[in-house]
């Protein structure tokens, strides 16, 4: 630990620009105003203490949800500068009022950070209803507050407010975010934890505190993991069965910092997560490819040296040697750049040739005195060739037979235009609401397939019944990009023949469980879509407002009845839409199909471990937890009455 001796100070924050629009358009710093984008203001503040413990000087940090609705997050790091900067205020009101200041920018004072546009502060400022700031420095406490971004603490000549004295260091911030700008305010705690016992598992010496007041029983978790990551792997991997023991290696090349752990279980399953400076990159990138690539070559390399690939066998595949790995590669790099302010992909090249360097030799030094890890490897990789080559034959001998015609054996009503980026296409349960959606439609972009009933649960079916079941044929066929899955790849994404694949099934429990069905075959067989954010969900209005006088409403929920009840004067009649066949094809063009008035969910993936374990969880073979994970979240539900 250390404070003011450090040289900390004013001089290391750089300004960049003022903060601009982040209220205007939130979603260009924080992806979304979805939960998804409420959670992340707590990241952004949390990245910025675990920048701190990277710098060697916060081992604690506690996050609370606070009863009120607000988030605390306080560290025991340095404590954000006070003193004065050289634009004349206090460096720690620019740090929350500028977009683009901060620490970050300055060489000297993080060798590595987690944040990427030195926006973080800022942006969670301006998109809080109220903010407090208070530092404990150099046996000082000093407090500042904002209301939507602005300050409503006094400066005392360019300085913060000295309330009190401590022997304490670190920083304490609490907000409360703004209901004007996101959809909903309360914090969803199971992603939070989840963010959190993952950023403990990257730093094994730092202790993160959750505590939930929300309830009626306060909550409090503590994560502290010092075996690192590979302590995640084995977490991951918990109740399976393991072919050998954790391999946790590490290096450095060109001043990136690379540490991988591996473990082999025996199932046909692939889980690599990529890190970047504490950072989960759920799209990957560069870090990834190089270890992957390099990889694929050492167990090649190795089976031709042990004599299983023969001089006539093909090479084992990227997928195959994979086939079973569950992997976490984290590396540390002093200038990361990603794809978007929310860091979902890494893209700086360097860092894949140094994940390649380090990964080749420190995996190739270990594997020459370990050969029977290499032989369980390579013999994952035999069995996914064997099952890859059979299937990839079985699929062939299908397709060529069942050659479907672009409109899927008569049930696709196609559009006219083969424009991909402007057509979409809508799976519509039932013949009713299929038949008024062929009405509804403009034809020149929207296509419409109807599916009957509820499709195959694929999470818990096999390979033959999947490829046989006649509705996911259907699918594939039209979208015309194929399928992937655990043996092989035949998915193309840019044979897509719809920029938008629209789930149009309704509002009810029978709805509900469609377009998971839905989201469960397309999340295991075709992952892309969602990750390239094709994937949409239709949301058709529940009710219809009709006033004796005046003009008639569509209201998409309940909360939006309620507005209608406390501002509309007089009465109406209130229609409640059950389901889409209750709606001719005008009503369906004007509140579901037409883009200019409709609305839609994007279905997107944040965290690829919590979504492929809350997929098997809910959709999976295993009962038991999924009665407690229900009984869990019971009043949660939004009944349907």
């Amino acid at each position: 630990m250390g404070n003011s001796e450090d040289n900390y100070g004013a001089g290391n924050i750089t300004v960049l620009e003022g903060l601009e629009a982040v209220r205007v358009r939130p979603g260009m710093y924080i992806g979304s105003v979805s939960t998804k984008g409420l959670n992340h203001l707590i990241y952004e503040i949390v990245d910025n203490s675990v920048d701190e413990h990277l710098a060697g000087y916060c081992d604690r940090i506690t996050v609370t949800l606070e009863a009120d609705g607000s988030c605390t997050v306080e560290d025991n790091g340095r404590g954000i500068p006070v003193d004065m900067h050289e634009k004349g205020i206090s460096a720690e009101r620019l740090v929350f009022t500028t977009l683009h200041a901060g620490g970050k920018f300055d060489n000297s004072a993080y060798k590595t950070s987690g944040g990427l546009h030195g926006v973080g502060s800022s942006v969670v400022n301006a998109l809080s209803t109220r903010l407090s700031v208070q530092v404990k420095k150099d046996g000082q406490i000093y407090e500042d507050s904002y209301e939507r971004g602005e300050p409503t603490t006094a400066l005392i000549k360019g300085l913060l407010p000295v309330t009190g004295k401590t022997k304490e260091h670190g920083t304490k911030i609490n907000f409360l975010p703004d209901d004007t700008i996101f959809d909903k305010t309360r914090f969803k705690e199971d992603d939070v934890k989840s963010r959190l016992h993952e950023t403990a598992y990257l730093n094994p010496k730092l202790t993160i505190i959750f505590r939930d007041l929300r309830g009626d029983e306060p909550e409090e978790e503590i994560f502290n993991e010092p075996e690192g990551i590979s302590g995640f792997v084995k977490d991951m991997n918990k109740g399976k069965e393991e072919l050998f023991d954790v391999i946790y290696l590490k290096g450095e090349s060109e001043g990136i910092e690379v540490e991988f752990a591996i473990q082999y279980i025996n199932e046909f399953q692939e889980n690599v997560l990529g890190f970047c400076n504490n950072i989960y990159n759920s799209e990957g990138g560069t870090h990834l490819t190089g270890f992957k690539t390099v990889f694929t070559t050492v167990v090649n390399n190795y089976a031709r040296e042990l004599n299983i690939l023969k001089e006539k066998d093909s090479n084992f595949t990227g997928s195959d040697v994979r086939n079973g790995m569950t992997a976490v590669i984290s590396i540390k790099h002093p200038d990361p750049r990603f794809e978007g302010q929310t860091k979902t992909k890494l893209d700086n090249q360097d860092a894949g040739k140094a994940v390649a360097k380090v990964c080749g030799d420190e995996l190739t030094r270990f594997l020459d005195r370990n050969l029977d890890t290499i032989k369980a490897i390579i013999g994952c990789a035999e069995k996914s060739a064997k099952i890859r080559k059979s299937e990839e034959k079985a699929k062939t001998n299908m397709l060529s037979k069942q050659k479907f015609s672009f409109d899927s054996n008569g049930k696709l009503a196609n559009c006219e235009s083969r424009d991909a980026s402007k057509c979409e296409i809508f799976i519509v349960e039932g013949d009713s609401a299929g038949g008024s959606a062929k009405m509804a439609r403009n034809r020149m972009y929207q296509a419409i397939l109807p599916i009957r009933g509820k499709i195959l649960n694929v999470e818990k079916a096999s390979m033959d019944k999947v490829l046989a079941n006649a509705e996911i044929k259907t699918m594939i066929n039209a979208f015309g990009c194929g399928f992937s899955e655990g043996y092989g790849n035949d998915f193309d994404i840019t044979k897509l023949r719809y920029d938008k694949i629209i789930i149009m099934a309704d509002a009810d429990v029978d709805g509900a469980h469609i377009s998971n069905l839905l989201l469960t075959l397309f999340y295991r067989f075709m992952p892309e879509l969602i990750y390239e954010g094709h994937i949409y969900i239709a949301m058709p209005p529940l009710y219809k407002a009709m006033p004796g006088k005046g003009k008639e409403e569509y209201l998409y929920d309940d909360k939006a009845l309620e507005k209608y009840r406390a501002s509309h004067k007089g009465s109406f009649k209130l229609q409640r839409y059950k389901g889409l066949g209750e709606m001719d094809a005008e009503q369906l063009w004007e509140t579901t199909l037409d883009p200019e008035r409709r609305m839609m969910k994007q279905v997107g993936i944040e965290d690829a471990r919590m979504a492929s374990e809350t997929t098997d969880l809910l959709m999976g073979t295993d009962v038991a937890p999924r009665k407690a994970y229900i009984y869990k979240h019971a009043n949660d539900a939004v009944l349907d009455i």
